[in-house]
């Protein structure tokens, strides 16, 4: 049997002859200059970044651009660190389920150093605090999702955590962001030294919602007297630090049994996933697609190292504005949203059947094609059409890649004003005939079909989780029974029953009745209503009728 683990992967020969790219740098020597002078901290133990930066970094130490390693601190779950990245010394192993049926597997032994974010743990703490002291650091990055940025609940009140850090200073906070504020705050008082502060979350100017809280905590210390003098001053001089902003996309489902049996088969021993307290699905692998993007803005004033040389993508902050609208807006976030509702109500189970159904594909296909791509907004940098062929030739076709229609459909209120009310607001700005738009309304009938919980064959099914079931579920319940065995209503009286719905310019992200789409998605609706099998036949008759 095989260990990942440091004694386990002494034995070379047979790691290769099973198929495992291995770290082809001197680790030993990696890490000792790693601790010495640490260049990136990254916050978030988390999959994304084992599969992406973890990975590129470990290709350009093989290629001997980079001659150190990476440290990861996990702020939240600090089993990751103790269950997984301790105990396999800091290796994990990639694997990438490529669309062609090949698996690729690899060793990453880049994160040479791993650290529980813990104020409370004083010799852990003790080391990220001489981390942050060293001229050699020149960036920390965070995949730690945007909740992980919020300083305040639903209803906009202090978390306890933070009120309370407010109140007691830098020293020992409890909080999340308090942790990360005061770690800046031992930067600032070593030598006010530079760093940039580099969100690579998946979420809408990320850099931005960093700054917001930091800046929050730097502002309170300040004001309160438990920060020396400057220290605000420090958070908001941008040649000192930065928050750049920077647009992700990698899918990196959680660690799947499939893999998990491969690995096994090849004679490694304890890679079980483990459920920490906190409910962290974690492993000794994890398994992720093949493409990858990473646009950052070039903010960096203590330098970065050259990991454009990795394919990660530099430019100005406009630019990674225009990639992620680009990606959200109309090359891959609408076409997701669009499998994940059908695919619920048609019973799919995973993302990549769904692209062999003929109207599904079709459907994502006219939606990023004829409707999305003229008035798509162009980065320069990544082509939109060349995103939305990969998108839709490799990536979401990908066989092996475990997502399903039920994880995407997840907080979809949420996701319908930016994935396709933006289209709609360009065609509007540009003076486009709005009727054009014939599918993108096809998923918003397909929305409030969805809320009935009833799928295409009569049977009721699990709504994934969503901020605004509580409200608009009430307003569709009336239907519901229509949905399981069918019924005749028109558009009007569906229009009558359903317009507080379709009045809500925050959930479309714009009034369906101002643009004149309210009828049309209500029409769309009433045919899907006709009993089991109408939303095959609705989706036959206009999807075809689109692509004809």
């Amino acid at each position: 049997m095989m260990e990942l683990n440091n004694r386990g992967l002494e034995n070379k020969e047979q790691w290769e002859k099973a198929g495992y790219a291995l770290p082809k740098f001197d680790r030993e020597k990696v890490t000792a200059a790693t601790k010495e002078n640490p260049y990136w901290i990254h916050f978030g133990a988390g999959n994304i970044f084992k599969a992406f930066q973890a990975n590129v970094v470990q290709n350009l130490l093989n290629e001997g651009v980079l001659d150190r390693g990476l440290v990861v601190a996990e702020g939240y779950d600090y089993e990751i660190i103790e269950k997984m990245n301790r105990p396999h010394d800091d290796y994990t192993i990639l694997v990438t389920l490529k669309a062609d049926g090949n698996v690729e597997k690899t060793v990453v032994g880049s994160v040479v150093e791993s650290c529980i974010l813990d104020s409370q743990m004083q010799e852990e703490y003790d080391r990220l605090k001489e981390i942050f002291s060293k001229d050699s650091l020149q960036m920390a990055s965070f995949t730690i999702t945007e909740k992980g940025y919020s300083i305040v609940n639903g209803k906009g009140e202090l978390l306890p955590a933070v009120a309370e850090d407010f109140e007691k200073g830098p020293e020992k906070p409890a909080s999340y962001i308090g942790k990360v504020a005061s770690l800046l705050y031992t930067r600032f008082v070593s030598g006010e030294k530079p760093i940039a502060m580099v969100s690579m979350d998946n979420c809408s100017h990320n850099g931005d919602k960093l700054y917001g809280a930091v800046n929050a905590f730097a502002k309170e210390w300040s004001e309160r007297g438990l920060a020396k003098e400057g220290f605000l001053d420090y958070i908001n001089n941008k040649e000192k630090v930065s928050f750049p902003w920077s647009m992700i996309d990698k899918i990196t489902p959680r660690p799947d049994a499939s893999v998990e049996e491969i690995l096994s088969k090849d004679g490694i021993a304890g890679l079980e996933p483990v459920i920490t307290s906190k409910n962290t699905y974690v492993a000794g692998f994890v398994n992720a697609e093949e493409c990858e993007y990473l646009v950052i803005e070039d903010a960096f004033p203590n330098g970065r190292p050259a990991l454009e040389k990795g394919g990660i993508i530099f430019t100005d902050r406009e630019t990674v504005d225009k990639v992620e609208k680009m990606k959200v807006c109309t090359c891959l976030n609408p076409l997701h949203t669009a499998l994940a509702v059908y695919g619920c109500l048609l019973g799919y189970t995973s993302i990549w059947k769904e692209m062999k159904d003929e109207q599904l594909s079709k459907m994502v296909e006219t939606i990023g094609y004829v409707e999305g791509l003229p008035v798509v907004v162009d980065p320069g940098v990544l082509k939109p059409r060349e995103f939305i062929d990969t998108v839709l030739n490799v990536r979401i076709p990908n066989p092996f890649m475990p997502d399903t229609p039920q994880r995407i459909a997840t907080d979809t209120s949420q996701k319908l004003a930016i994935r396709f009310g933006e289209t709609i607001k360009a065609y509007k700005a540009e003076g486009k005939d709005l009727s054009q738009l014939k599918l993108i309304p096809l998923v918003f009938a397909g929305w409030l079909r969805y809320l009935m919980a009833v799928d295409d064959a009569g049977k009721t099914f699990e709504l994934s989780s969503d901020p605004l079931l509580d409200s608009v579920c009430p307003v569709v319940a009336p239907f519901k029974e229509m949905a399981a065995k069918g019924g005749e209503i028109s558009a009007k009286e569906l229009d009558g029953a359903l317009k507080s719905i379709l009045e809500n310019a925050k959930i479309f992200g714009v009034n369906l009745y101002e643009v004149g789409m309210a009828e049309t998605v209500c029409g769309y609706l009433s045919e899907m209503l006709a009993g089991p099998g109408s939303i095959r036949k609705t989706l036959v008759k206009y999807v075809n009728k689109k692509c004809e």
